[in-house]
C-alpha cells in the first residue's frame, strides 16, 4: 500500500515530498486508441501527474443505464496511465463545467418538477447518490491506498462560482469517504473571497484555479488556508473557443512565464488543459455571460498538445521551464502519429428530413409543445409540427424562450430562421385553407456554468402568431444516434445539396490515418463517419475543419454521412491532412 498526504505545507508520498506536475487530459474526448500516445507525450514533457473529469452524463445517460465502455472506460484509462508511471487526479464531483454539456450533469435531470441542482434537495441528491454507488466502487481499487495510481479525488468543482450549500459539499464528502475513498479529498475554485468562502470545506484541501496574477491568486488562497500545500488545480495556460467567434490562442513564452512563477513559489500545478482534445458528438457545452455562447466541436484549447496530439510551441517552451527545477534529459516521445490527404469525397445519396421522421422517431402529440428533456430525449434536435388556420396576413410568429435554434417551414417553404441569441420574430402569411407549420429545434449545447445552469432545450415556452398561441402539436424526437433507418436516393448529377437532409458519400482507405474534414460551401450540420458522430459544423466558424482520428476510418470503404440544415454550394467535400481552427486572436486568461 502506497500512502499520499498532506504534512504541513507539502504532499507527501510513502514519506517523501512529492509536487505535482500535473496535465488534465480527458479520456472522453479522445478514442481510446490514442489515449497512451498522449499519456506518454505527457511524461515526455516531465510531468508526473495527469487528472481528469469524468462526466455523469456520458456515464449515466438515462436514468439507471450506466455505461463505462469504450470511451466511456474511466478505469481503463487509469490504469493506463498508473501503468505508465503517473499519478491519477480524479474529479468525479457530479459537476465539471469543462465546457462540457450541461457541466456533465445528465439532461434527465430537468425533467424532473421541481428539481433543485447542486445543493442539499433530496431529489437531486438521491440522484447522486444512486450514481455514485455505480461509480465509486470502481474508483476504490484504484486508489493508491489499494496499489493503484489515484492520489487525489475532488468533492465538488468551482461550487463558489455557483452556490454556498455547506450541506451539499458535507454531504458529497461524507458520501466519498463512506464508500471507501481514503486519499486527500480536495476542492477547487476560483481565488476570490466569494468563490473560497462558498466553495471551501473545512477539514478539505482547498485549491486555487487562474490563469494570471499568480502571487496574488496564492496570496487569497492563504487567507483562507495558511497552512496546506499551494496547488493551482486548473492553470488556464490556453483557452476555449465560441462558434462565431474568433480562434483563442495564448502566447507560449507567456504561459511558460506564468508556469515558472508558481514553480517558484513552490506550488503543484495541473495544466487545464495539457490536451484538449475534441467534442464529439453533441457533448459540447454553451456559455451564457451576456447572451448565449456555444462552444464549437474543437476542445484544442491552444494547450501543450493539439487537438490531434502534436507538441506545440508551448509544450518544448514548458518544458524547458520545468527542466530548470528538474534533470530531465531529452524527451522520449512516441512516434508522430500520421495524417492524410484523402482527397475530395463527393456525395452521391440524399434522404429529405421531412421523408424519413417516421424512420427516426415515434411522434408525440400534445396540446402545447414540450421541452426536449419532457419529451425523454436529451441531445440533438426535435422536429414539432401543426397546422394553423388562415387566412393570415400582416401578422408575426413568434418561437417563445427557443432554446437554442429554430428553423421555421411553412407547407415545405423555409420561412426563415430564429436564433436564441437573437430573437427576432418572422412576418408569415398564410392562405385560406391554412398551412403546415413545421419548426425544426437544434439544442446547441447545454450552458455548463453559471447561474443559467438549468438549460431545458427545444420550445420551452410556446409558439404565437402575434399574442395568439398555437396548440395542437405532434413532436418528433430526433436524437440521431442511429442513422439505420434512414432511406436513400440516388442525389441527380449536378444537383447542389439542401436542408435539412442526409447525404451519404462513401470513400476508399488504404491506410487509415488521422484526417481532417473541410466543408467549404457547406452551411451548418453534422458529420457522421461510420456511423460515429464527430461533431457539428457551422460556416460562422472558427473552426474550418473537423478532426476525423484514423481508428474511425477502416481499410477499403468508409461511409460519410452529413446532416446539413440548410444547402451547399456543392455536394464535394475534402479529407485533408491541414487541420484549420480559424483565425487567432490572443488571450491571456485570469480569474
Amino acid at each position: 500500500m502506497d500512502v499520499f498526504g498532506i504534512e504541513q505545507d507539502r504532499f507527501t508520498y510513502d514519506g517523501e515530498e512529492l509536487r505535482l506536475y500535473s496535465g488534465a487530459i480527458h479520456y472522453f474526448r479522445i478514442v481510446p486508441e490514442y489515449w497512451e500516445d498522449r499519456l506518454r507525450k505527457l511524461k515526455a514533457c516531465g510531468f508526473n501527474t495527469v487528472e481528469t473529469y469524468v462526466p455523469w452524463n456520458l456515464h449515466e445517460p438515462q436514468e439507471g443505464r450506466f455505461v463505462f465502455e469504450g470511451m466511456a472506460d474511466l478505469e481503463r484509462f487509469i490504469r493506463l496511465a498508473g501503468r505508465l508511471g503517473l499519478h491519477v487526479i480524479v474529479r468525479p464531483s457530479p459537476y465539471i463545467c469543462a465546457e462540457w454539456e450541461f457541466g456533465g450533469l445528465p439532461a434527465w435531470l430537468l425533467a424532473e418538477p421541481g428539481m433543485k441542482l447542486r445543493c442539499a434537495d433530496p431529489l437531486y441528491l438521491s440522484k447522486v447518490d444512486a450514481y455514485y454507488d455505480e461509480l465509486i466502487p470502481r474508483l476504490v481499487p484504484l486508489l493508491c491506498t489499494s496499489g493503484g495510481p489515484v492520489i487525489l479525488v475532488q468533492v465538488e468543482n468551482e461550487y463558489g462560482s455557483y452556490g454556498s450549500d455547506k450541506a451539499y459539499l458535507e454531504h458529497l464528502r461524507e458520501g466519498l469517504v463512506r464508500r471507501g475513498i481514503d486519499v486527500p479529498l480536495f476542492t477547487s475554485d476560483g481565488p476570490t473571497d466569494s468563490m473560497l468562502q462558498g466553495g471551501s470545506l473545512p477539514g478539505v484541501l482547498a485549491t486555487v484555479n487562474f490563469g494570471s496574477r499568480t502571487a496574488e491568486s496564492f496570496a487569497k488562497l492563504r487567507e483562507y488556508q495558511p497552512q496546506g500545500p499551494l496547488m493551482c488545480m486548473e492553470y488556464w495556460n490556453g483557452w476555449f473557443d465560441h462558434w462565431m467567434e474568433e480562434h483563442h490562442q495564448r502566447d507560449a513564452a507567456d504561459a511558460a512565464r506564468v508556469f515558472g512563477e508558481m514553480l517558484e513559489a513552490g506550488a503543484s500545478v495541473n495544466f487545464y488543459m495539457f490536451h484538449g482534445g475534441t467534442n464529439f458528438g453533441f457533448y459540447n457545452g454553451a456559455n451564457h455571460i451576456k447572451t448565449y455562447e456555444p462552444t464549437i466541436t474543437s476542445y484544442d484549447y491552444d494547450s501543450p498538445l493539439t487537438e490531434w496530439g502534436e507538441p506545440t510551441a508551448k509544450y518544448y517552451a514548458v518544458r524547458d521551464v520545468l527542466a530548470e527545477h528538474l534533470p530531465l534529459g531529452a524527451p522520449e516521445l512516441p512516434e508522430p502519429i500520421p495524417r492524410r490527404t484523402y482527397g475530395t469525397v463527393r456525395v452521391t445519396e440524399r434522404a429529405d428530413l421531412f421523408a424519413q421522421l417516421d424512420r427516426l422517431s415515434s411522434p408525440v402529440t400534445r396540446p402545447c409543445p414540450e421541452t426536449m428533456e419532457r419529451l425523454g430525449q436529451a441531445y440533438g434536435f426535435v422536429l414539432y409540427r401543426t397546422r394553423i388556420s388562415g387566412p393570415r396576413t400582416g401578422q408575426v410568429l413568434h418561437v417563445q424562450e427557443v432554446r437554442d435554434r429554430a428553423q421555421v417551414f411553412l407547407d415545405g417553404t423555409p420561412a426563415g430562421v430564429v436564433e436564441r441569441w437573437d430573437p427576432q420574430g418572422l412576418p408569415v402569411t398564410v392562405p385560406e385553407g391554412g398551412a403546415a407549420l413545421d419548426i425544426l429545434v437544434e439544442n446547441m449545447g447545454r450552458i455548463n456554468y453559471g447561474p443559467l445552469l438549468s438549460d431545458a432545450k427545444g420550445i420551452t415556452c410556446g409558439v404565437r402568431l402575434d399574442n395568439q398561441f398555437q396548440y395542437g402539436w405532434t413532436m418528433y424526437g430526433l436524437p440521431m444516434d442511429s442513422l439505420e433507418g434512414v432511406a436513400y436516393e440516388p442525389l441527380a448529377e449536378g444537383e447542389a445539396p439542401g436542408g435539412p437532409a442526409f447525404y451519404r458519400a462513401a470513400f476508399e482507405v488504404d491506410e487509415p490515418a488521422d484526417t481532417f474534414i473541410r466543408l467549404d460551401g457547406w452551411t451548418k450540420g453534422v458529420v457522421f463517419i461510420n456511423g460515429f458522430n464527430l461533431g457539428r459544423y457551422w460556416e460562422r466558424g472558427p473552426q474550418k475543419t473537423l478532426y476525423l482520428p484514423g481508428p474511425l476510418l477502416h481499410r477499403g470503404t468508409n461511409e460519410l454521412v452529413v446532416f446539413e440544415l440548410h444547402g451547399a454550394v456543392s455536394p464535394d467535400l475534402l479529407l485533408t491532412d491541414e487541420p484549420d481552427l480559424g483565425s487567432a486572436v490572443p488571450v491571456v486568461p485570469e480569474f
